[in-house]
């Protein structure tokens, strides 16, 4: 019989009366202080018969001495002190709990394969976006770091005021340097001067192509670090040498040694290969410059540049330094701000203000205003990092909202867990392994499209980018980026479903409207979804604004006719002095309509000067003009359109001092009647005799700049020839190549279409409008994946209710209102959100063309509306569907 452990008030058993012998008090308090917790009341129970046994047999005296005797035999530290029985809880993230989640959230994902497939599939599309935009946020921000000075190089700039505007420039002249050199010396390491990079023919036997390249200071080479395959840096010490790039060295000599060998230069001259150096690469400042030749050969080629070696006046150069060791960019900028100033005085009205700006930010800080860097490829790069970090959160709110959409099924597993003994953490722990499991999968399928896309996306991004294989940085942000994302993506589902109540779930009320939360448990998935659609209605509204303003420009008036119209580079001496053999024989062959020569071609202005002066001008006014000098026929062969007077003509003999000016000038210059007015430049007075419409040159996104025309045969550096409409494009530069071949048989038949470079000036844009659009696309795929998930579970879930209805009556049309009514509203409210938000964001974008687009209303209900309809087409498949189904099916179990 086993004798309960219960006492009375007065300490003692309470099943001895008062008359019973009882065991020693002691011996009972020994066992309670120092036995087994979890064997007390049966050690004490079986003692307690053993003393009344022994009572009876032996006496009370010896039954005294048996107890106490048995309790100290029972409490030696291996009888008494066994082993608790008692487990600890496991540790929730051990080896042996993590293989049990895995092995768990891989049978629930190959248990529910839609949405596994969903869930893996938004979320690769999302990591994918987001890689690519990261490589190429990376590329950005690597520019020009592949060289070794990087933090040493800059470039010498100046700030100049020009009617009440401050302009930036990093054109310098040529005296600068050797004022450096002498005055601040100790400051640099390095000082070059540089050309721009320009089209030059280079020709080596039977191979003869036209080249970007540079002329340069020998200090330039080491500047750059440059990657010699052979030679040396300092070769372009020897004004008669070349340095080629890699690829053009093996264009010109194949697998031949090329140095030593002789390479001819624009038909001209001859120079000798001193060095080969490794290409640049894509994402540097130098990346166009497939050659360098010596400075001191273009002073020796070039008289206008040997002119400019002591004319302080003349902008026209690049001048790049690097600082010594022990020099501050900063103070050594301050130092140097007023050296143009100092050495010629008559530029002090202009405010020349000269500066050192570092390499770190030509590339993304390169659009000046007012003195002040204000934009670049940085807001590009500000764009692209936020729109990949929306595109990622759109796939992690999928994931969110069918786990939590989804909570009914899972809510029984999790209350039987709880009731067996589970705690929450465990939950969370099992929840998450879920999410990392899915995100790690959609990882390894993110990375094969990254592979597959990454050719495209370059040809886009005008890039060369590739996957980091071997970088160990790149795999720890990859790896940390897919757990970050993992965690965030699990975040809501783990805490939400691990909070539901084991009592409410098992008592049947495990309705996601219920558990937990009551009805407000469906509204974050609302709001998830809102912001979904709020992100890609956004991004659709900014894609139809960018599009928009890049058409806008494009149908801008230009003031000349660009379809048939060519430039041929007059790079060799063979073409000067042909004028007019050249275009009566070209008009000869029925393929051209006319032909004239300029010192610029029709899509750009490669000349200003602010020293004209005319009559009533204001003596604080700076007479800044584009200059372009053009031959006879240049009117009739680009198409001018004339507001007032004429065209420059063979009959006046007096035309050599006369100018055409553009409407810009006109106003520009304050005249109300502008034919016969004097312009004064370079000591001449210049007779105005036409007007023209203003011809877009530079950029069509801004003002026309005021521009002078004036007749000069000498200064002519580009071909302009107008093609016949009548024949083919490729009939007619058939025609007209072997005339070239002719009079230019040094050089190869190299020529560029006006509307082509006219295109190239909208390619920044259309860039951006066609990484927009694909990412607007994307987010829009991927908020109707998660849709369609939603509105297929929603139609699962009411499976019955369906089947009820079409009982009672309701056609089908009422059912797909049922199911889709909800999503339709969430929509609107994200296209109410996004509409204010776009609008703000575009309109700033906008700002900072001087010709630009007005935000219609239009675009935002075309962009709403489509957003709306993609809603409908996703959510109405599964809701006509479950409208359609046999309501047999769903209620045979009722």
């Amino acid at each position: 019989m086993r004798i309960p452990n219960n006492e009375s008030r007065n300490g003692g058993d309470a099943r001895f009366t008062s008359g019973a012998p009882r065991p020693p008090r002691w011996a009972q308090t020994l066992l309670r202080w120092w036995g087994d917790p979890t064997t007390q009341e049966e050690v004490e129970g079986d003692l307690l018969e053993l003393y009344a046994y022994w009572v009876q047999t032996v006496g009370e005296r010896r039954a005294r001495w048996h107890y106490g005797l048995s309790a100290l035999k029972l409490l030696r530290p291996l009888a008494c002190r066994k082993r608790s029985t008692v487990y600890s809880t496991p540790f929730p993230l051990g080896p042996d709990m993590i293989r049990n989640y895995f092995k768990i959230a891989f049978r629930n994902l190959v248990k529910n394969k839609t949405y596994s497939l969903i869930n893996i599939g938004g979320l690769a599309v999302g990591m994918a976006v987001a890689m690519l935009i990261g490589l190429w946020v990376y590329d950005e921000l690597s520019f020009d770091k592949s060289f070794a000075n990087y933090d040493r190089i800059a470039q010498v700039m100046q700030h100049q005021t020009f009617n009440g505007t401050t302009s930036s420039s990093e054109v310098v002249p040529i005296p600068m340097r050797a004022a450096l050199r002498n005055e601040y010396g100790t400051n640099f390491s390095h000082i070059a001067l540089s050309s721009w990079a320009t089209e030059h023919i280079l020709a080596a036997g039977p191979n003869k192509f036209m080249k970007l390249g540079s002329f340069v200071d020998p200090d330039l080479p080491e500047m750059l670090s440059l990657n010699m395959v052979s030679g040396t840096r300092s070769a372009l010490n020897d004004p008669t040498t070349i340095l080629l790039s890699a690829s053009v060295a093996k264009a010109l000599f194949g697998e031949k040694d090329p140095i030593n060998k002789l390479v001819r230069f624009d038909n001209k001259q001859t120079v000798k290969v001193a060095g080969v150096y490794e290409d640049f690469a894509k994402n540097t400042t130098f990346n166009e410059n497939s050659f360098l030749l010596p400075w001191q050969f273009w002073i020796n080629t070039q008289a206008w540049v040997k002119r400019s070696e002591e004319n302080w006046s003349n902008n026209s150069f690049k001048l790049f330094v690097q600082l010594a060791p022990n020099a501050d960019l900063s103070r050594v900028s301050d130092q140097i701000k007023r050296i143009k100033a100092t050495h010629d005085k008559d530029l002090a009205k202009f405010d020349p203000r000269v500066f050192l700006y570092p390499m770190s930010r030509w590339h993304l800080y390169s659009e000046w205003e007012n003195g002040v860097p204000v934009r670049g490829r940085i807001q590009f790069v500000w764009l692209f990092g936020i729109i990949g970090v929306f595109v990622l959160l759109l796939a992690c709110i999928n994931f969110m909202n069918l786990s939590t959409a989804r909570s009914e099924k899972r809510a029984k597993e999790v209350g039987i867990r709880k009731a067996v003994g589970s705690m929450r953490s465990q939950l969370i722990s099992q929840f998450f392994s879920e999410s990392l499991l899915v995100v790690f999968i959609a990882l390894v399928v993110s990375l094969g499209l990254v592979q597959l896309m990454l050719p495209w996306f370059n040809a886009i991004a005008d890039k060369k980018m590739v996957i980091l294989w071997a970088d160990p940085l790149f795999w720890a942000l990859t790896f940390g980026f897919s757990l970050l994302t993992g965690l965030l993506a699990g975040s809501y589902p783990a805490f939400y479903l691990s909070s539901f109540q084991p009592i409410k779930v098992l008592k049947g009320m495990a309705s996601s409207t219920r558990v937990g939360f009551g009805r407000l448990a469906a509204t974050p998935r609302r709001v998830l979804v809102v912001v979904q659609f709020a992100v890609s209605v956004t991004l659709i509204i900014g894609t139809v604004v960018v599009f928009r303003q890049i058409q806008h420009a494009k149908s801008r008036p230009t003031g000349y006719d660009r379809n048939g119209l060519l430039g041929i580079a007059m790079n060799t001496p063979e073409l000067y002095g042909h004028y007019e053999a050249i275009r009566n024989e070209l008009r000869q062959t029925g393929a051209v309509l006319d032909m004239a020569e300029s010192s610029s071609p029709t899509t750009d202005v490669w000349a200003n000067d602010a020293s004209f002066d005319w009559k009533g001008k204001d003596p604080d006014l700076l007479g800044d003009f584009g200059t372009v000098a053009v031959t006879h026929d240049f009117a009739n062969t680009v198409g001018w359109q004339f507001k007032q007077g004429r065209n420059f003509s063979r009959d006046f003999s007096t035309d050599s001092l006369s100018v055409v000016v553009n409407e810009s000038a006109v106003k520009f210059m304050g005249l109300k009647q502008p034919l016969g007015e004097i312009l004064k430049w370079n000591g001449k007075k210049y007779t105005i005799v036409g007007v023209i419409k203003d011809m877009v040159m530079s950029s069509p996104f801004e003002p026309v700049k005021q521009t002078v025309f004036l007749l000069d045969y000498q200064w002519a550096n580009i071909v302009i020839v107008k093609l016949n409409p009548q024949l083919s494009m490729s009939e007619a530069l058939e025609r007209i190549e072997p005339i070239f071949r002719k009079y230019n048989p040094g050089s190869p038949f190299d020529y560029k279409f006006a509307s082509d470079e006219y295109d190239r000036k909208f390619r920044a844009e259309e860039r951006i409008g066609q990484l927009a659009s694909v990412f607007a696309i994307l987010a829009i795929f991927i908020s109707c994946l998660g849709l369609f998930g939603l509105a297929s579970y929603m139609a699962e879930q009411r499976t019955k209710e369906i089947g009820v209805r079409k009982v009672l009556g309701a056609s089908v049309f009422n059912l797909w209102q049922l199911l889709s009514k909800d999503f339709i509203v969430l929509v609107v409210i994200a296209v109410l959100i996004a509409s204010p938000t776009a609008y703000y964001v575009m309109n700033s974008w906008l700002q900072q063309y001087a010709y630009r687009s007005d935000l219609s209303w239009w675009i935002f209900a075309l962009s709403g509306m489509g957003a709306l309809a993609v809603t409908m087409l996703t959510v109405s498949y599964q809701s006509i569907k479950a409208a359609l189904m046999n309501p047999v099916k769903s209620l045979r179990s009722e």
